[in-house]
């Protein structure tokens, strides 16, 4: 795995197709994002003063968007930490793997978008933190 660091973290605009009766994004394998898509899957309802994410990965890479609504999302290279504050459905954090991210600071109604590089798998994880600083060394 790569050893990245916050400043690999890419706020992105993808393109926004703008028409009198609403606004089109699309986002492309390989074109807007550096990766194939395969999967993909969203938060909401998220009560308020409650957070998401406290983990890292080893290999997934992802494009994070606020599809609705806005939220904050902390990026941590262990020594160093970055906060992106999502709001608007045209931009999105590319998120490499190797870092610890955290997803707070969540509006009311608000839809955090996930496009994801790999299928779930639970061995790709690093949930504890002290175990994610001790990886990064």
């Amino acid at each position: 795995m790569k050893k990245s660091t916050v400043l690999d973290c890419t706020l992105i605009e993808l393109p926004k197709n703008h028409q009198i009766n609403g606004n089109v994004t699309a986002v492309n394998n390989r074109i807007e994002i550096p990766f194939e898509v395969e999967r993909v899957y969203y938060l909401y309802d998220v009560p308020g003063g409650e957070a998401r994410g406290g983990h890292a990965h080893y290999e997934l890479q992802q494009l994070i968007i606020a599809a609705s609504g806005s939220f904050d999302l902390v990026v941590d290279d262990g020594r160093t930490k970055r906060t992106f504050n999502l709001n608007r459905p045209y931009h999105g954090v590319l998120m490499p793997s190797g870092l610890w991210r955290e997803l707070n600071n969540f509006s009311s109604g608000s839809i955090c978008l996930v496009l994801a590089s790999n299928k779930y798998d639970e061995k790709d994880y690093i949930r504890d933190y002290q175990d994610f600083i001790k990886f990064k060394r």
